[in-house]
């Protein structure tokens, strides 16, 4: 069946992330969710006339991981259109239409300025996602998230019911961007884009020998963005909703799962491609980098990121926090020379970091007040300077040519257990 609404919501701002049941006066759609409902698919979409329908079609055609049929009844989808001023509305109801045996539900709304960001648009509907599935008592429900530029691959729901069956908490699904836009790009953003990818990857494979996620093993990408985000119902709760911020609230989102210890998985298996225009709806994301990519081609300005070597003491320092912190929670008491040694290499205070340790923190809380402290004196910066993307390509190959060996020359069955040993 198709579950068609258009109404104008009148929304509550400003509660607490916890209260995810009172942030609208009302629910976005009316029509209870099926009982055989696993996953509530959400769609945030403005003026996205030129990639809906393919949008729409791709979360249509869901196969599983053999290539056999998705039953339909295992999913719904929650389409928001928000302040749109185009042909949206109208192709959203004419496929639905065409397809009356998708749960989809189409909402318009209309927000107010101070509202109409994609922040608060994808919390409204993740919320609404949660309340859905907590209707069904599904705590292992899935609140799924892409975007009305983007297509997701065939096996994209299967994929995340297979990694949230494996004991996921939330998965990060890989992104690409639409072949055939990424070929009109300025030669100068493309290739600029071609290297971040390529320099994230091998930083996610450092990180996997340096202090590797146990749960979140190689083979594993690098993105957590809301084109591809998935959670569990109990798991959105925990951590608070999505955050009330502007954007980039996906990335908010992540942050507040590392600190509640969410098992993230990184997932190669599920996958969605995305526009790769230059001209995006925020302030911040794909689109606008690019733009600023071709912008610097034409200054002739170096694309600069973080040293390798900079990144390898990132790592090694925070393993070796993470080692001590979980002495601590074993109640072993750390030497105050080892305190002042690690606090130096972060950039901290030693006093400083010797209070916190102290402090009953999850380690994603522990480490992000580290990171913060650090930002605020400036020492890493000041100690590390920035260099050309293309020689920290080449500096990270070189170290990871050291480091594959004694990884891969395990069994397979030991190569998890062995990371810490590298």
């Amino acid at each position: 069946m198709v579950f068609m609404e258009s109404k104008r919501l009148h929304l509550v701002a400003d509660f607490l992330p916890s209260q995810i049941h009172s942030r609208t006066s009302e629910t976005l759609v009316r029509k209870p969710p099926s009982k055989h409902c696993e996953v509530c698919v959400i769609v945030p979409a403005r003026n996205e006339s030129q990639t809906l329908a393919q949008t729409l079609t791709a979360l249509t055609h869901q196969v599983d991981l053999k290539g056999k049929r998705l039953d339909p009844q295992r999913y719904e989808i929650i389409l928001l259109l928000n302040n749109c001023d185009d042909d949206s509305s109208l192709i959203a109801f004419d496929f639905a239409k065409l397809h009356p045996y998708l749960a989809l539900h189409i909402v318009e709304i209309t927000l107010p300025l101070t509202e109409a960001y994609i922040g608060r648009v994808r919390q409204l509907l993740m919320d609404e996602a949660y309340r859905r599935l907590s209707s069904l008592g599904r705590k292992r429900g899935i609140i799924a998230s892409t975007d009305g530029d983007s297509q997701v691959s065939p096996t994209w729901i299967a994929a995340n019911l297979y990694e949230i069956a494996r004991g996921a908490d939330a998965v990060g699904g890989r992104i690409l961007t639409n072949p055939a836009e990424r070929a009109t790009l300025d030669t100068y953003a493309k290739a600029c884009h071609l290297r971040e990818v390529g320099y994230r990857y091998l930083i996610t494979e450092l990180e996997t020998y340096i202090d590797p996620d146990p749960f979140d093993t190689f083979p594993r990408h690098y993105q957590h963005y809301g084109a591809s985000l998935a959670v569990t119902a109990e798991m959105y709760a925990l951590a608070g909703g999505l955050p009330a911020v502007r954007t980039p609230e996906d990335v908010a989102f992540y942050n507040a799962l590392v600190r509640v210890n969410a098992r993230f998985r990184h997932s190669p298996l599920v996958k969605v491609i995305t526009s790769a225009r230059q001209k995006g709806r925020t302030d911040i994301g794909l689109a606008n980098q690019l733009h600023e990519w071709a912008e610097m081609g034409y200054r002739k300005k170096p694309f600069l990121v973080e040293s390798a070597a900079s990144i390898e003491t990132r790592f090694r320092a925070r393993h070796q926090l993470r080692l001590m912190w979980r002495n601590i929670l074993n109640g072993l008491t750390p030497n105050h020379i080892d305190i002042a040694s690690l606090a130096d290499t972060l950039g901290v205070p030693g006093e400083w970091l010797t209070q916190e340790l102290t402090q009953p923190h999850t380690f994603g809380q522990l480490f992000e007040k580290v990171e913060q402290c650090a930002s605020e004196t400036g020492i890493w910066t000041q100690r590390w300077q920035k260099v050309e993307i293309q020689q920290a390509i080449v500096d990270l190959r070189l170290r990871l040519e050291v480091l594959r060996k004694p990884y891969f020359s395990l069994p397979i069955s030991k190569q998890s257990n062995n990371l810490l040993n590298i």
